[in-house]
């Protein structure tokens, strides 16, 4: 016979739990779960997002009726328990049903706090804490214009989001001085407040709640300094208070919480505790992850594993899921006295990080604006690791590392939490994509959960996918984690609702992350300088780490410069000026390349604007998605062989094209014969130059998949190549996926209709009317050009110290 195991909770914390059991001991217990309400176990973290509509209530179902039925567990629902007898071993619920147990769990959760003030049983007082608050909230704004959310933390901005985004006025009423002080120090949380009042929400701040007005249903409410306000809601949202009254009752050792040791047993025998409603070492906690963690020791305690690790509390994190008010919370930043800490500031911006900082190792993080490190800081604060490898002056950022982009999940330890709302480690990924056969971010979600919650993992949920499939990573479902939206999709709604930015993109097609990734970020930047060339403002922040900082970054943390040599063509001063610049800079290597140019290696950042000051040459753009270089041989001026000035033509192609950016880096090659020295025949654009004129062929790349080019037409003039470069290259941009080359385009949109496209007369003309447009507005000026002349720029992005802006204290 099976142990019978009973969990008095269909929650997350008591439903991880039996998760957690399952995987390790799938014929252990027959299970029993009680639930107080009438819906499966579902993601109470999205609920938020179904209040702003960005999700449904079955989307958030994260266990539906039919996973029960495959684990044979006996779900009762909407009938919750009511009384417990140790002795005996049972569990009574509200109709009467009894259940015995040999092992019982107590995942009963917490309760939302209601403030005790006359008028708080009033019909349109209602909490925000399960699927049904949030349809009465929901029905709410289809009938009234004003809401009042008292509580201004996590919790209660989201809801006051929602309700706005359903076209609510919202006024936020908050007891302290500043937005989730608790999570925030004064500084984030007024940036916080800023950033919401911008999007129309308003707030009384340091106001204490006296009464709510109205006969049956509430019309207003009154403060304690006389103060009155209307509304038509009042969502309360003033924390939680663990669910103990049946613990209590069945005489369980109860302070706050449930009390528990460190296998989370309680004070009587075979009766364990688990999530919101246990207290630890005087410690109760309301987030999600110390739930998780909380749960693998139940699990492994109960599946007898042999090394039962004993829980020692959790480190724990907070970010809000509010479209452009991006902020990361982690650790003790209350508690500080004799703390050091590191903080960087930029009010322009609005973009804020502190770390707090004892015996060199990272103890709390608050980051507003920018959280793309905040796993990072997270994972180095739970493993107790020092800073002393790393430049506190860029806020604990690798040496060389690109400004926001983060470490590499690959460089993380398989102990590192990728997905922290879940608490699930990179090790547990990489062996379920192993182990199962896992090809894509929702199979990785839906085994191990990661991802599951806010969503912003995915992306390097993605990386290790590839890392570990490459090619056989499932990818369909999006351009990334970020999104379900493939690019056709995307670009189709940029259009269709004139996107003009990427925070637009993503409020408007409802990315999960609301702030982008490393990966969508740059495509979709790229997608509407495309569609809007004279209304885009093209974001630097959102390009890859070499665009940004233009120059390619190399291994050891150094810079390459490569300055333009159109058609290959050089002269005696631009030689004598890279040679000065090389040796007053120590620069380590200078090398001719492939492309026909002279690249200097091993720069150091703070260097490269002096560096392109002093060769007062214009940049390659050796390091972006962009129309790169024209390769040429000396052609007919010199060349006994030579058919036509290839030169010249290339001079004149690079001179056109230059600073346009496309999908992928985007090569010519112009050969005066067909010997095509210059290998015109694995170019995007190759050129070959006849007796008639020109061949030109298309689609054609080097690389590690070598693609010979297809022969698309004969010409007789240079205007005719110039004509067919400029029209493929608008149709590439057009309909290009970002980060796929040529060969792969031509092959994906049929050679055929690409050749019937450029060359026909009237698409061509349609295409360069559409080029013009970006030639015009983007203008043909050197990258580097406004990063000379802008000291502020050059300090911001290239300067190693800012001590302005960052200092230890206390």
């Amino acid at each position: 016979m099976k142990e019978r195991l009973v969990v008095i909770g269909n929650g997350m914390a008591g439903v991880r739990t039996v998760e957690e059991i399952l995987e390790r001991d799938p014929e252990r217990y027959t299970i029993t779960i009680i639930g107080n309400e009438e819906y499966p176990n579902y993601n109470r973290i999205m609920l938020s997002n179904v209040l702003q509509k960005k999700m449904t209530v079955d989307e958030i179902i994260t266990n539906p009726l039919d996973w029960y039925e495959e684990n044979q567990i006996e779900l009762i629902n909407n009938n919750p328990a009511v009384g417990v007898d140790p002795q005996v071993k049972t569990v009574t619920t509200e109709s009467g049903e009894v259940i015995p147990y040999d092992k019982l769990i107590m995942a009963t959760g917490s309760h939302p706090f209601i403030l005790p003030i006359p008028g708080a049983d009033k019909e349109g007082v209602v909490a925000f804490r399960t699927i049904d608050d949030t349809a009465e909230m929901l029905a709410a704004t289809a009938k009234y214009k004003k809401a009042v959310v008292i509580g201004g933390g996590l919790l209660g901005l989201e809801a006051a989001k929602g309700l706005q985004e359903q076209g609510m006025d919202v006024t936020v009423v908050h007891l302290a001085k500043w937005l989730m002080e608790t999570q925030l120090d004064e500084k984030a949380g007024k940036l916080l407040q800023a950033e919401l009042e911008d999007q129309g929400l308003k707030f009384l701040m340091e106001y204490s709640t006296k009464e709510i007005l109205g006969d049956q249903r509430v019309t207003g409410m009154r403060f304690a300094n006389e103060e009155e306000i209307e509304t038509d809601l009042i969502v309360m949202s003033i924390g939680i208070r663990p669910a103990v009254e049946l613990a209590r009752e069945i005489g369980l050792a109860v302070n706050r919480g449930i009390v528990v040791n460190d296998y989370m047993e309680t004070s009587l025998s075979d009766i364990y505790g688990v999530g919101e409603c246990v207290e630890h070492n005087g410690t109760c906690y309301g987030l999600v992850a110390p739930l998780f963690e909380q749960g693998k020791i139940l699990a492994d305690r109960l599946t007898d594993q042999p090394e039962v690790k004993a829980y020692q509390g959790s480190k724990t994190f907070t970010s809000l899921k509010v479209s452009g008010a991006d902020l990361y919370s982690a650790g003790n930043i209350l508690n500080t006295e004799g703390m050091d800490s590191i903080e960087a500031f930029d009010s322009a911006s609005r973009k804020y990080k502190k770390i707090f900082l004892k015996d060199g190792k990272i103890q709390g993080i608050v980051l507003y604006g920018d959280t793309d490190d905040g796993s990072r800081y997270y994972n180095m604060m739970k493993k107790g690791q020092t800073i002393e490898d790393l430049q506190s002056i860029a806020v604990l950022q690798a040496i060389g590392e690109g400004a926001g982009m983060g470490q590499d999940v690959l460089e993380w330890d398989d102990d590192e939490a990728v997905c922290g709302c879940n608490g699930v480690e990179k090790g547990k990924i990489l062996r379920s994509i192993r182990e199962k056969g896992l090809s894509s971010v929702a199979e990785v979600g839906k085994v191990t959960k990661a991802g599951t919650s806010c969503g912003k993992c995915k992306p390097q949920i993605q990386t290790l996918l590839e890392y570990e499939l490459g090619d056989a990573v499932t990818t369909a479902t999006g351009i990334c984690g970020c999104t379900d939206l493939n690019r056709d999709q995307v670009v189709t709604q940029i259009y269709a609702k004139h996107l003009t930015s990427t925070s637009e993109v993503f409020e408007a097609l409802d990315w999960r992350n609301a702030e982008g990734c490393s990966k969508c970020r740059p495509a979709v930047n790229f997608y509407l300088n495309v569609a809007w060339p004279e209304e885009h403002e093209d974001e630097r922040d959102s390009r890859v780490v070499n665009e940004r900082m233009h120059a390619n970054i190399q291994k050891d943390g150094t810079f390459s410069v490569v300055p333009r040599m159109r058609g290959g063509k050089t002269s005696p001063q631009q030689l004598m000026q890279l040679a000065q610049v090389a040796e007053r800079y120590d620069v380590p290597l200078v090398k001719v390349t492939g492309s026909q140019r002279i690249g200097l290696y091993g720069v150091k950042k703070e260097d490269l604007p002096k560096i392109w000051e002093e060769l007062d040459m214009v940049a390659a753009q050796a390091y972006g998605k962009v129309f790169r270089s024209v390769k040429t041989c000396v052609g007919q001026s010199f060349c006994r062989f030579g058919t036509q000035k290839t030169m010249e033509l290339g001079v004149r192609i690079e001179e056109t094209f230059e600073y346009i950016d496309t999908p992928h880096k985007f090569k010519v090659g112009v050969s005066g014969c067909p010997r095509s020295c210059v290998e015109s025949a694995v170019k995007d654009f190759g050129i070959i130059g006849v007796d008639s004129g020109f061949q030109i062929m298309i689609g054609g790349n080097g690389g590690t998949e070598l693609v010979e080019a297809q022969h698309l037409v004969t010409v007789e003039t240079e205007d005719e190549v110039i004509d067919l470069c400029g029209a493929m290259l608008q149709y590439y941009r057009e309909t290009g996926i970002y980060g796929e080359r040529t060969a792969p385009w031509v092959a994906r949109m049929g050679f055929e209709n690409v050749k019937t496209v450029l060359l026909d007369e009237e698409k061509r003309k349609g295409l360069w009317e559409e080029l013009n447009k970006t030639i015009a507005a983007k203008g043909r000026t050197d990258t580097w050009g406004p990063i000379i002349k802008d000291v502020d720029l050059r300090e911001k992005m290239y300067t190693i110290e800012k001590p302005e802006l960052v200092g230890a204290v206390k």
